[in-house]
């Protein structure tokens, strides 16, 4: 076969995926965009004659209801703060564990992994309640950042994917920095964190992404309303009476919106590390 031939018969399998995968990219982004067509609409629109297919002039109407029923740029705030604080240190206690699950060898080292992996099993409703009882009753730290942001860092799958990716590193490298001399908290940060650089891209897209659409520890931690996260406010728009439909897609677009941006933006970040811990 020539390499005219082989160029042809490439481009014919690139236009046949295309045309396999453009369809299901459009079912998956229709959900989507009929979210941002209910956001500008009344909220009567969403019940109205017919499928309503394209935006109406709502929008900002949407916004200032939300913005006064819930103070949701406040919350909006929160969610980002909260979120990037368990971001780094969640990235930091799992990376920790893992080097020290992928390079050092001691005493009950395989029960530590059985138990990480038991843990993934676990229903997280199983946690959450003895959680709650622990953090709210014996530390007393509901309505707290402490209590927002510290129980829900420790990882299985962070920690597993971590362990993982330094698994996969030469170890002869590393001998050969502690021939040099150098001390193992420098050899940690110097040598292998900068190897795992797309790994820990992909583990931070996943944890901010966590930590940013969680609903159910964030509600259940905080009563007050100044430590509502951005998903809780939302929840608080659905009454026993109304519900406001147009306030809660505007939220749902303003929640949606940086997400679809940040991960547009570091998908080659996000494919290359999910490759660089998946596969040995």
């Amino acid at each position: 076969m020539t390499a005219r031939s082989k160029a042809a018969a490439a481009r014919l399998r690139s236009i046949a995926l295309h045309a396999v995968l453009a369809p299901l990219a459009l079912i998956w982004l229709f959900p989507l965009w009929m979210m941002f067509v209910t956001a500008t609409l009344p909220d009567t629109g969403l019940f109205g004659p017919g499928l309503q297919l394209m935006p109406s002039d709502q929008f900002l109407a949407n916004v200032e209801n939300l913005q006064h029923d819930t103070d949701f740029v406040r919350a909006l705030g929160l969610s980002i703060a909260v979120a990037t604080i368990y971001t780094l240190l969640s990235v930091v206690l799992t990376s920790m564990a893992g080097w020290a699950l992928a390079r050092y060898h001691f005493v009950g080292k395989p029960l530590v992994i059985g138990i990480i992996l038991g843990t993934i099993t676990l229903p997280y409703f199983v946690v959450v309640i003895p959680q709650f009882i622990m953090v709210v009753r014996d530390f007393r730290l509901g309505n707290s950042w402490i209590g927002l942001v510290v129980p829900p860092l420790f990882n299985s799958l962070g920690v597993l994917f971590m362990r993982q990716a330094f698994a996969m590193m030469p170890a002869d490298l590393f001998d050969a920095a502690r021939v040099e001399g150098v001390r193992e908290w420098r050899i940690y940060l110097f040598i292998a964190l900068p190897l795992a650089r797309p790994a820990l891209a992909a583990l931070s897209i996943i944890l901010f992404l966590a930590s940013w659409n969680n609903y159910l520890w964030p509600l259940l931690i905080s009563t007050n309303r100044e430590m509502f996260t951005a998903p809780v406010a939302l929840g608080g728009l659905v009454g026993l009476t109304k519900v406001s439909w147009g306030g809660i897609m505007a939220g749902a677009v303003m929640l949606t919106a940086p997400m679809l941006v940040v991960f547009v933006a570091l998908q080659r970040h996000f494919v290359a590390g999910i490759a660089a811990g998946a596969v040995k």
